[in-house]
């Protein structure tokens, strides 16, 4: 009866609810979903009626990773709720976990328009917000008085300032909002560190192992009381990344995100006439188009540190098999925005759906014996 109602969902969304949502402009279309869905979880008999019917819950997908208990492998990535308004129903549509943000010390009303723009063929879309946020501060205030039922995750940045426009005051600027959340009474499960928006003004990298061991040494003195995972770059060729992993298993974070978003506009996965219609050298390109090099980077970093530095994989996910094949190659958890978008919201159940009968296939008993199988 779940399975048909979720797959009942995907298919009313997919040929017909979604070409009425896209006939409207996508940030009013973010807008509006994120304040029903705001709505939805801040009504609890609605919010429990979406669980009854769709969320599904399973031995076979839980685990424990970094003292964190995930009740499945599948999470809303940072990006889509940077204003914290969902926290209270993602977990009724089926996700098992959901970082927040990318939030900043100081507030952010995002890049100029287009922020937002849909590529459908690329399966695809063009992100400019360049961490719009309501800052620390204001988030805090939003989140602190929440109770969670699935672990919830703090996405911390630079801020996209004028002041931000030197490596110290720019890791500065990142410890302050570190602290601020230290000393607040928010009850989330783990940090991301974002060292790897493309969308930001000025021009400070933390890439460079050397500047990125500043900004851990930084983060490291805090003694945080969660585990951070950092949120790393897509396109930097593979010696460079095996550098940053290395620094960043020298630290403490506990983890690495895999990955972020793709500013090559000439992407052979993206559709030439759909990047056109967008101004050069705005925005990055987020779905399918950084699938293949998302995989790649988990099978590199799950090769050379395997499970001593667990990997969130994130990057073209819209089906099970895309879960499934992210986890094969080393990721233990997997995060989604884009799929979302052009699947409905009823894809993170059928994923977790999709990942049982998988898992019985190849004969495991839990997702964590999947976990880098693929990888020789």
């Amino acid at each position: 009866m779940r399975k048909r109602l979720i797959k009942s969902t995907g298919f009313l969304y997919k040929h017909l609810l979604r070409r009425v949502l896209f006939l409207s402009k996508p940030e009013e279309i973010h807008d509006f979903m994120a304040g029903f869905g705001e709505t939805l979880g801040n009504t609890k008999t609605i919010a429990n009626a979406i669980r009854f019917a769709t969320r599904i819950e399973n031995p076979m997908l839980e685990q424990t990773i970094s003292d964190i208990k995930f009740q499945n492998p599948i999470g809303l990535a940072a990006g889509f709720d940077y204003e914290a308004r969902l926290t209270q129903i993602s977990s009724s549509i089926g996700f098992g976990f959901e970082t927040v943000g990318t939030i900043t010390n100081l507030p952010y009303k995002g890049n100029a328009e287009p922020m937002l723009g849909r590529l459908p063929k690329s399966k695809s879309l063009m992100v400019n917000k360049g961490f719009k946020n309501f800052g620390a501060k204001e988030t805090i205030k939003r989140l602190k008085n929440h109770a969670f039922e699935i672990p919830i995750g703090i996405s911390i940045g630079r801020s996209n300032s004028e002041n931000c426009n030197t490596q110290k005051n720019s890791i500065e600027d990142i410890i302050k909002t570190f602290i601020l959340f230290e000393k607040s009474k928010v009850d989330h499960s783990y940090y991301e560190l974002n060292i790897s928006c493309p969308n930001l003004r000025g021009n400070v990298i933390f890439y460079p192992p050397e500047k990125l061991r500043e900004l851990l040494k930084e983060v490291d003195s805090l003694h945080l009381r969660k585990p951070v995972f950092v949120k790393m770059p897509l396109e930097e060729p593979d010696n460079e990344v095996i550098k940053m992993l290395n620094t960043i298993a020298s630290h403490s974070p506990k983890g690495v995100i895999l990955s972020n978003l793709s500013k090559n506009r000439k992407n052979k996965f993206l559709d030439v006439k759909e990047v056109d219609k967008f101004p050069d050298n705005i925005g990055s390109f987020s779905g399918k188009p950084t699938e293949k090099r998302s995989n790649e980077l988990i099978k590199l970093a799950y090769k050379n540190f395997g499970k001593s530095l667990p990997i969130i994989g994130c990057g073209g996910v819209f089906s099970a098999k895309d879960a499934y094949k992210k986890i094969k190659l080393g990721a233990s958890l997997v995060q989604l925005i884009t799929g979302l978008i052009y699947e409905g919201p009823q894809l993170p159940a059928e994923i977790n759906s999709g990942l049982i009968d998988l898992l019985k296939k190849d004969g495991f008993k839990n997702i964590s014996e999947a976990i880098g199988v693929d990888v020789n």
